[in-house]
C-alpha cells in the first residue's frame, strides 16, 4: 500500500512506535498468562522465557534485529501487521474480518425514500472526501496528543485484490487521475455512477437522485447472476475464481471499475420483517453478510474498502474491508455523513441532462457459474452459523462509571469478564483493540482485559462470604488495572502482543529456528481469544458488529453513549458451548449488578 498523503499532515512530527524492552515484555507476558493457564504450564513457560532472555541468546538477537528495523522504518510494525493480520489471512473477509455498522433506522419505507437517502449519503461522503483531498480534515487528539491521520487517506478509492496465497490492497486516490465515480449495486447489477461534473464540482443531491432513479429502472430484472457473492469466499478459492474471471476482457474492465470506484452503494431489497426487539440484530446481519444468497449477499463486492448499504425498508449501515483502516476513521466519516443527511434538503438543480450511468457487463462462463453456485452454498452455511445479538442497554451509559470516577471502557470490560466467568466459571483470553495512532502510521495493539485483578473480582462478586466493601475494593482494583494496561498500550506503545509477534516474524525473516517460547501451548492459549472485543465510539447512535475470531468464541463490540450503551454480541451456532443471546443477557445483568454494588456500598462514591 502506498503510504499516502502529503507529508504535511503531521506524520513526520509524530514519534515512531517504540520497540519495548525485552525483559519487560517477557515479565508482562508471564503476568498475562497467570489467570489463563495451569500452574504446571506456567512453570514450564517460565523456563522457556528464562532461556529466551539469556544474555547473548536468541531473544536478545531478535530484539536487536527489531531495533535495527525500527531505526530504518517509519513504523517497524505497520507493514508486517497489514500482511500477517489481513493480507495473508485466508478465511473469508465476510464475518471473519470485515466489521459491519448498523445506523439508526431511517425514516423511509419505499424506493423513493431509499434513493433520496442514498443521494444525500453519497453527497455527504463526497463532502468528507473534499476535506481529505484538500487537507482540511482537523487533526484528531487523544489526551492532548495529536494522532496519525494516515488511515483517512486509505479508505476511499481503495480495494483489496485476492491472490492465490496472499492478497494486496490497491489505493487509486493517489494516482495521476483519481477516480470520479462510485459503484452502485441493485439486484446484483453493478453500475458506474460519475459523481463529478466536467468542471470538477460534485453533483448535487438532486442530480445524484435522478441518476439513481435511472439505475434503479434499468436493473429491475432480478434473475441476474450474483457475481458479487464470489468475493465472500475463502480467499484462496476466490483468488482462483478471480484469476479465471478476469481472463475475459469485459469482466476485467468491469472488475477494475469496481475496484477503482471511490466507494460502493448497495441498494438492497427489503429483508423479511422483524419485531422491534429483533430489528437491530437483523439489520446487523444484513450489514455483515447480506442475509444469504436469496437476499442481499450477492448485492456486494466484499473486497471494497467501503460499502454503504441502504435497504428499501429504512435499514441502513455499512461494511468495510478491514485491511486499510480501523473503526475510528470510518466512524468519524459516518458521523459526518449522518449529520449531512439530516441537514441537506434537496435543492432543485438546473436540468442539465446527465449521461446514463454505465452498467458493468460480465460474461459468465460455465466455470464462473460453478464458482458462483459454490459461493452461494458456502455463504448460506455461514449465514446459518452466525448468531448475532444487538442490544440497547438503556439503564445507564458513560454517566454511571464516571460518577464513580471509573473509566467507562474499563467498567464495561470488567462487566464482560464477570458475565463470561458466570457462564463458564473460568476466565479466557480477551482481546480489546487499542489504538497506536499516537505513533507514526500506528494501527492497533491489544489491551488484555483478563488479569488476576479481573479474575479475583469475578470470583468475589457472587461469593457470599465477601462483604460489599471488599467487592467494591476488588472492582476498583480490576478497573484500575485495565486503565493502567490501556495507558501502557495507547499512550506509550508498551504492550506485549505486537512486540511478541515482531520477535516471531523477525525469527522467520532471519531464517532461524522458531524459538520454543512461540511453540509452547501457553502461547497458543494466550492467542486463542474467546472474547474479541472493541469499543468503537461514535456521536451517531449506532453500533459496530463482527464475528468471533475463534470457532468457540464471541465477538463483542460496543458504543457507549451518555445514558445508554449499544452492544453487539456474536457467536457461531456450530459451537455447542457458545450462546450470544445468553452472554448478552449476562452482560446486562453484570452491568446492573456492578452498579447496584456501588450504590449500596457506603463510601463507594469516591
Amino acid at each position: 500500500m502506498d503510504s499516502g498523503p502529503p507529508r504535511s499532515f503531521l506524520r513526520d512530527s509524530l514519534p515512531k512506535l517504540p520497540v519495548p524492552e525485552l525483559r519487560q515484555t517477557c515479565q508482562r507476558y508471564l503476568a498475562v498468562l497467570e489467570p489463563l493457564v495451569s500452574d504446571e504450564e506456567l512453570e514450564h513457560t517460565r523456563t522457556l522465557v528464562a532461556d529466551f532472555m539469556v544474555p547473548g541468546g536468541v531473544g536478545e538477537r531478535l530484539q536487536k534485529g527489531l531495533e535495527r528495523r525500527a531505526r530504518k522504518m517509519d513504523n517497524w510494525l505497520s507493514d508486517w501487521w497489514l500482511q500477517s493480520a489481513y493480507l495473508e489471512f485466508r478465511m473469508p473477509v465476510v464475518v471473519y474480518s470485515s466489521p459491519g455498522v448498523v445506523l439508526p433506522r431511517a425514516e423511509f419505507q419505499d424506493r423513493q425514500g431509499q434513493m433520496r437517502y442514498a443521494a444525500k449519503l453519497i453527497a455527504g461522503v463526497l463532502d468528507f472526501k473534499t476535506k481529505i483531498d484538500n487537507g482540511t480534515l482537523p487533526v484528531e487528539y487523544m489526551v492532548g496528543k495529536p494522532l496519525c491521520m494516515n488511515q483517512y487517506y486509505q479508505i476511499l478509492s481503495s480495494c483489496r485484490i485476492p491472490g492465490p496465497k496472499r492478497d494486496m490492497v490497491v489505493n487509486h486516490s493517489l494516482g495521476k487521475a483519481p477516480p470520479t465515480h462510485v459503484t452502485v449495486v441493485h439486484n446484483y447489477q453493478f453500475f458506474v455512477l460519475d459523481v463529478y461534473n466536467s468542471d470538477g464540482t460534485p453533483l448535487t443531491v438532486d442530480q445524484i437522485y435522478m441518476q439513481l432513479e435511472k439505475i434503479w429502472n434499468s436493473s429491475l430484472q432480478t434473475n441476474k447472476e450474483p457475481i458479487g457473492i464470489l468475493t465472500s469466499q475463502h480467499r484462496n478459492t476466490w483468488g482462483k475464481a478471480y484469476a479465471n474471471l478476469i481472463k475475459d476482457k469485459t469482466n476485467k474492465e468491469s472488475v477494475r471499475a469496481i475496484q477503482k470506484s471511490i466507494f460502493i452503494v448497495c441498494l438492497d431489497a427489503p429483508m423479511p420483517r422483524a419485531s422491534d426487539e429483533m430489528y437491530r440484530s437483523r439489520v446487523a446481519v444484513q450489514m455483515l453478510h447480506g442475509g444469504g444468497s436469496r437476499w442481499n449477499s450477492g448485492n456486494r463486492w466484499f473486497d471494497k474498502t467501503l460499502q454503504f448499504i441502504i435497504g428499501e425498508d429504512g435499514s441502513c449501515g455499512l461494511i468495510y474491508e478491514h485491511a486499510p483502516a480501523e473503526g475510528p476513521p470510518i466512524m468519524s466519516l459516518v458521523d459526518h455523513v449522518v449529520e449531512y443527511t439530516k441537514k441537506s434538503e434537496m435543492v432543485r438543480s438546473p436540468m442539465i441532462p446527465l449521461p446514463m450511468p454505465q452498467k458493468l457487463r460480465f460474461n459468465i462462463t460455465p466455470e464462473t457459474k460453478k464458482d458462483i453456485e459454490k459461493a452461494k452454498q458456502n455463504m448460506n452455511i455461514l449465514v446459518q452459523d452466525l448468531e448475532m445479538k444487538v442490544i440497547v442497554f438503556s439503564h445507564f451509559g458513560k454517566n454511571v462509571p464516571k460518577s464513580y470516577k471509573m473509566s467507562p471502557d474499563a467498567f464495561i470490560q470488567i462487566a464482560l469478564q464477570l458475565a463470561y466467568f458466570r457462564m463458564y466459571h473460568v476466565c479466557c483470553s480477551t482481546y480489546e483493540s487499542a489504538s497506536l495512532r499516537m505513533f507514526r502510521l500506528g494501527r492497533t495493539d491489544t489491551i488484555r482485559s483478563t488479569s488476576m485483578d479481573s479474575l479475583r473480582f469475578a470470583q468475589a462478586m457472587d461469593d457470599p462470604t465477601k462483604t460489599s466493601v471488599e467487592k467494591v475494593a476488588l472492582l476498583q482494583k480490576a478497573v484500575n488495572a485495565h486503565r493502567v494496561y490501556t495507558d501502557m498500550v495507547s499512550g506509550r506503545g508498551q504492550a506485549i502482543d505486537r512486540h511478541l509477534l515482531g520477535l516471531k516474524l523477525q525469527a522467520i525473516e532471519d531464517l532461524t529456528s522458531m524459538p520454543e517460547i512461540f511453540m509452547d501451548t501457553s502461547y497458543a492459549v494466550a492467542l486463542h481469544y474467546s472474547l474479541s472485543t472493541s469499543q468503537v465510539s461514535a456521536k451517531t447512535d449506532c453500533v459496530m458488529c463482527y464475528g468471533p475470531v475463534v470457532p468457540d468464541g464471541y465477538g463483542v463490540c460496543y458504543n457507549s453513549m451518555q445514558e445508554h450503551i449499544n452492544f453487539s454480541v456474536s457467536a457461531f451456532n456450530s459451537c455447542a458451548e457458545t450462546n450470544a443471546a445468553k452472554l448478552a443477557r449476562g452482560l446486562e445483568e453484570a452491568l446492573l449488578d456492578m452498579r447496584a454494588l456501588l450504590e449500596q456500598t457506603p463510601k463507594a462514591k469516591l
